[in-house]
């Protein structure tokens, strides 16, 4: 049992040493980050001005990054880290890219997000880095090679059906938040159909029914099966138990009216969090991802 105690515990050191020994993923300051020095100012306001050019026709997201050393860290894993922690590409389109260079390592590889798997595939990308990468880096020529690379991927890109991208203030709108349980006006709203539902179906089917007709809102505005039966149980739950504590007896509805004279709240403002750091383009004022999602697609290479 102390054998196998030990051996558990040597294990997980080992584990844990690896995970702190990781290259920290550098953070996401613009569509160019190079840690390296190797490109100029030049070369670096081109290229940002490139893939902005290209976020704004088509919507997808592209970036580059170049540091000296994954440190002993394969290529692969590394940039799928910087890939799950920048979320390149718009949330649920998930048609973001990105090229990183480990420039002392001499590897690079091209990650793709879910969303272009079908135009950057695997073989796809795997000859832009043979043909267009790796031949200029062998020379030396670090600037042309990320230049000829990315202006063949969004060559590709460019031939992908995508939808198109909204305006710079447009966010898709998220049911979850407009029908948090938490938000005052949806309880008011609540309150109010429930009462009117109760009144004609009684208690439990009239709260069954307002759940359902949230959860079918929900569905029409989400699109998603299960963010709808989710948001109607929320109603369903919210509203049986308010009708609960209005159908409480009498010294229960008068502790209600004492607590709310004597300057009590009912129910709580929804409060909110945004994830992704906002980071300074050259020419842009910001620059952050979109919530992309990732899943190892893409192709490696080295020179």
């Amino acid at each position: 049992m102390n054998i196998a105690r030990a051996s558990l515990l040597a294990l997980l050191f080992c584990w844990a040493s690896s995970a702190l020994a990781l290259v920290a993923v550098p953070p996401l300051t613009g569509r160019v980050v190079d840690q390296t020095g190797t490109l100029s100012a030049g070369d670096i306001a081109a290229l940002t001005q490139t893939l902005k050019d290209l976020e704004a026709r088509k919507g997808s997201q592209v970036a580059v990054l170049i540091v000296p050393t994954t440190d002993g860290e394969a290529i692969e894993p590394f940039s799928l880290r910087v890939a799950e922690a920048w979320k390149i590409g718009r949330k649920k389109v998930d048609d973001g890219a990105l090229l990183v260079i480990a420039k002392n390592d001499r590897h690079l590889r091209i990650e793709v997000g879910y969303g272009l798997e079908g135009a950057l595939t695997d073989a796809t990308t795997k000859r832009i880095i043979d043909e267009d990468i790796t031949p200029k880096f062998k020379a030396g020529d670090f600037a042309g090679g990320v230049s000829a690379g990315i202006n063949r991927m969004i060559r590709v890109i460019d031939g992908e059906k995508l939808p198109t991208p909204e305006p710079a203030h447009w966010e898709a709108p998220d049911v979850l938040n407009y029908l948090n349980p938490g938000n005052p006006l949806v309880i008011f709203g609540l309150i109010i159909l429930a009462a009117a539902l109760r009144s004609f179906l009684g208690r439990l089917i009239g709260a069954v029914a307002l759940g359902g007709m949230v959860g079918v809102f929900g569905w029409f505005i989400s699109g998603s099966l299960g963010a709808a039966i989710l948001v109607g149980f929320i109603a369903f739950l919210v509203t049986f138990l308010f009708q609960n504590l209005q159908s409480s007896g009498p010294t229960m509805r008068g502790r209600r009216t004492q607590r709310d004279s004597g300057g009590w709240v009912i129910g709580g403002g929804g409060g909110s969090w945004g994830g992704g750091s906002s980071s300074s383009d050259s020419d842009s004022g910001s620059f952050s991802g979109g919530g992309g999602s990732f899943g190892g697609g893409g192709a490696s290479g080295s020179w």
